[in-house]
C-alpha cells in the first residue's frame, strides 16, 4: 500500500513538468520561426530519433523495442498515435510562427476537457454533473468565436482533438512510454529525414537565407519533442484521463500569458468573452474534481493507478 502514493506522487511530477514544459515551448519555437513549418516538424523527428536511440541504448532495451514492433495490434496503435501527434506537432510549430500562439493556447484549454469527456466514451470513466456545466460552456465558447469569425478556431480545434485522441490511444496501448514514443518517432523517421535533406539542399545553394545560430536551435527540437512527451506518457500511464486533464491547464496559461505578455498579440474583446466562458468551465470543472476527492476520501488513491 505505501508504494500507491509514490505512484500517484511520480505520476503528478511527470504531468506537472510536461505541462510546464509545453508552456514554455513557443519561446524556443520563436527561434526557428524563419525555417518552413515542415522543416522544423522534420527536425523534430530526426533529432527526437537520435535522442530516443541513445536512451534505449543506455538503457538496452533494444529486444523490448524489436518486440513492439513484432506485434501487429501494438504497431497499429502506434501508427494512429504518431499520425495524431504529428499533426498536432506541425499545427502548433505554425501557429507559433504566425503569431497565433493565442488561439493554439485556446487550443489547449478546450483539449482537458475533451479528455474528460473521451475518458466517459471509451474509457467509461463517470462524467459528472459539473463537468457536463463545464463542457457546455467550452462548446459556447468555441461557437462564439465561429459566429463572431465566420469560421471555426481551427487551429484550437485540431490541437485540441489530435492531442486528446493521443493521450487516449497512449493510454490503451501497452507499451511503456520510453519504447512507444520511440516507435512514434521512427515511423515518422523517413519523411523526415526526407524534408531535412531537402531543406538542407535548398540552403546551401542560397534560396533560403538562414543564418548559422538559427540552425544552431535544430538540434534541440529532439530535446524540446522527446523530453515532455516521455513525462506525459510516464505520466498518462499512471493517472486518470481526468487527472491528466486538470494538470493540463498549466500549459495553456502559460502559452496565453506569454502570447498577450510577450509577443503581444491581439487579444480583442470576442477574445476575452470566449476566454472568459473557457476560464468559467475551468473553474466549475476544478471545483467539481476538488469536491468530489474530498468525497471520495483516501481510498480514492488506487483509483488514480
Amino acid at each position: 500500500m505505501s508504494k500507491q502514493p509514490d505512484h500517484l506522487t511520480a505520476g503528478l511530477l511527470y504531468g506537472i513538468g510536461a505541462y510546464l514544459f509545453w508552456g514554455l515551448v513557443p519561446l524556443y519555437f520563436k527561434q526557428v520561426r524563419d525555417f518552413p513549418a515542415v522543416e522544423v516538424l522534420a527536425h523534430r523527428i530526426v533529432w527526437s530519433v537520435v535522442f530516443l536511440a541513445v536512451i534505449v541504448a543506455v538503457q538496452r532495451r533494444w529486444d523490448e523495442l524489436f518486440r513492439t514492433l513484432r506485434n501487429p495490434k501494438t504497431l497499429l496503435g502506434l501508427a494512429c498515435s504518431t499520425v495524431l501527434v504529428g499533426c498536432n506537432w506541425l499545427v502548433f510549430i505554425w501557429a507559433v510562427a504566425t503569431d497565433r500562439v493565442l488561439q493554439a493556447s485556446l487550443g489547449y484549454y478546450i483539449n482537458p476537457l475533451l479528455s474528460v469527456l473521451l475518458g466517459m466514451v471509451f474509457l467509461k470513466e463517470r462524467l459528472r454533473p459539473g463537468q457536463l456545466v463545464a463542457l457546455g460552456l467550452a462548446a459556447i465558447a468555441v461557437a462564439t468565436l465561429t459566429v463572431h469569425r465566420g469560421q471555426a478556431p481551427w487551429i484550437a480545434l485540431t490541437l485540441a482533438v489530435s492531442f486528446g485522441f493521443y493521450g487516449l490511444l497512449r493510454k490503451v496501448v501497452p507499451v511503456s512510454p520510453l519504447i512507444g514514443l520511440s516507435v512514434e518517432t521512427a515511423l515518422m523517421l523517413p519523411l523526415g529525414a526526407w524534408f531535412v535533406i531537402l531543406g538542407t539542399r535548398r540552403d546551401f545553394f542560397g534560396t533560403a537565407i538562414v543564418s548559422l545560430p538559427q540552425y544552431a536551435w535544430l538540434p534541440a527540437a529532439g530535446l524540446v519533442t522527446a523530453v515532455p512527451l516521455l513525462w506525459f506518457t510516464t505520466a498518462t500511464r499512471r493517472l486518470r484521463l481526468s487527472t491528466i486533464g486538470f494538470l493540463q491547464y498549466l500549459s495553456p496559461t502559460c502559452n496565453f500569458v506569454l502570447a498577450v505578455l510577450v509577443f503581444h498579440e491581439p487579444f480583442k474583446a470576442i477574445d476575452l468573452a470566449a476566454f472568459a466562458l473557457i476560464w468559467t468551465a475551468v473553474a466549475i470543472y476544478c471545483v467539481d474534481v476538488l469536491r468530489s476527492r474530498r468525497e471520495e476520501g483516501p481510498l480514492s488513491v488506487p483509483e488514480e493507478l
